[in-house]
């Protein structure tokens, strides 16, 4: 124990100190409130999320990417092959047993499913899809689609970053750096999800950017899809935003010495953003409100269909309410037949998993895309749908398929493009993509355009170098914008 006489003047400097301290944080919020104090966090919030102005007039501005983990099947769901049929069993020239995860057996797999043209354009539908069928006249059918990779995380970092490697931004993240959010009060990036996809959340990263431009993770199959979004119990909202201020100005004090720190900032709007929220989101996922016959055309009355249902809803509301850029994690974890636990991964059974995957999302996107369209949102709102490869045309057994990053189908609907195309082809097996070829990078640069922005003007820099969504290569694919 010190034996050293207590220090008086000390004691009156805290008092004084702590006094002043207590006085300037309650004047500091007072003044907030009155929207009297510029303050540096408020700038900087200002600067990194406010909407700021494109390159060149936008065709879209929102998007709903429908991804599919697991990637369904090419030549099984849009990729029509009869050829495939007719040599069902036969050696398959030119296939690689090595071109997947695992090992094929170079034989021809026909499919289980039967095909049907629809529409004015034609396009050919599987027997899975009755509801999307019914919109393919609103689509953009890319049939040459290829990537680098034949593992599912490399390959759906891949699709959302533009390589396959961990640490860069995806496209949601590059999106809200390069146009902001329209409603300070809903986050400007949102994924949703049900069974977290492989690779997690590395495959949503906001890479190297500011981490204000992550996105908020909701998860459908919990009562509370957003973690901490209640307010703890007996805590009023002023006493919620009193912690706040204090917090804030602790935070910014820290700030100041390190005024090279980005992500400080980014953590200062976070915790605004999650206040916010607070009332604004908890509105948007409210379901309620929607009629019966909204709830039963999207399939919410079904078991099979009721989380996507739910989580399409949720994304139109959400784009309705100023959010940018929505990602949705579709499909079903099916276990009957040994089909693998992934959706639409069909390694064993390709008739079993995609008939369970497809019945789990074709009513809901069919829903969205004739919901989006009577209520003139599909006029400005982006949707994407597709996985992050093909699968093989050859068995994997004898009834399943493996990974192929030859080959796959996606497509594009509303926000500018030209309904009823069929771009590119694959294959007569739908095997390689051999017509009008599309990369990843050309998919984004096409994307990116429809936003308004030039891929190639969209950077950041990090260690000394300019990055990019679309790296040093993408090509805008004039033929698929009306």
């Amino acid at each position: 124990m010190s034996s050293r006489p207590f220090n008086f003047r000390a004691r009156r400097a805290f008092l004084k100190n702590a006094g002043l301290g207590c006085g300037t944080l309650a004047l500091t919020s007072m003044l907030q409130e009155q929207g009297l104090l510029s303050t540096t966090d408020a700038a900087e919030k200002s600067r990194l999320m406010q909407p700021r102005q494109s390159h060149f007039a936008p065709k879209a501005k929102s998007i709903i990417w429908l991804f599919m983990p697991g990637s369904p099947s090419q030549v099984d769901t849009f990729d029509y092959k009869p050829e495939l049929q007719k040599r069902d069993g036969m050696k398959l020239e030119g296939a690689d047993p090595k071109t997947g995860f695992f090992t094929t057996s170079g034989k021809a797999l026909k499919s289980p499913f039967s095909f049907k043209q629809y529409g004015e354009s034609g396009a050919w539908v599987s027997e899975i899809f009755p509801h999307m069928a019914q919109h393919v006249d609103e689509m953009a059918f890319m049939y040459s689609c290829y990537s680098q990779s034949n593992n599912h995380t490399p390959a759906m970092l891949e699709m959302n970053s533009g390589i396959f490697l961990q640490g860069r931004p995806c496209m949601g993240s590059w999106l809200t750096y390069g146009l902001g959010t329209e409603n300070q009060n809903l986050p400007g990036f949102v994924v949703m999800h049900g069974a977290m996809p492989r690779g997690g959340k590395p495959i949503w990263s906001p890479g190297f950017l500011p981490k204000v431009y992550q996105p908020t993770s909701i998860d459908g199959r919990n009562a509370v899809p957003i973690d901490n979004l209640s307010r703890p119990e007996g805590v009023s909202d002023q006493q919620q935003r009193a912690q706040l201020n204090i917090l804030k100005e602790l935070n910014r004090k820290h700030q100041e010495f390190r005024p090279h720190e980005a992500d400080l900032a980014a953590r200062l709007e976070s915790f605004e953003l999650a206040y916010r929220m607070q009332t604004a989101a908890p509105e948007a996922m409210d379901l309620s409100g929607e009629s019966e016959e909204t709830h039963k055309a999207y399939g919410v009355d079904q078991e099979e269909t009721k989380l996507v249902a739910k989580q399409c809803i949720t994304a139109r509301r959400l784009i309705e309410r100023g959010v940018r850029f929505v990602q949705l994690y579709a499909g079903t974890n099916g276990g009957a037949g040994g089909v693998a636990d992934v959706p639409w991964d069909g390694h064993s059974d390709i008739g079993i998993n995609h008939r369970i995957a497809a019945k789990s999302v074709d009513q809901p996107i069919g829903a969205l895309l004739a919901d989006l369209k009577a209520r003139g949102m599909l006029d400005d709102t982006l949707v994407i749908w597709g996985g992050e490869f093909g699968r093989t045309s050859d068995s994997q057994g004898s009834k399943g398929r493996d990974h192929n990053p030859h080959a796959f189908t996606m497509w594009m609907a509303g926000g500018g493009i030209k309904g009823g195309t069929q771009y590119g082809s694959s294959d007569e097996f739908g095997y390689k993509a051999i017509e009008n070829r599309l990369g990843v990078n050309d998919l984004h640069a096409t994307i990116l355009h429809l936003m308004g922005i030039d891929h190639k003007r969209l950077t950041y820099r990090f260690n000394g170098r300019d990055y990019r969504l679309t790296d040093v290569a993408g090509k805008v694919v004039e033929e698929l914008l009306a």
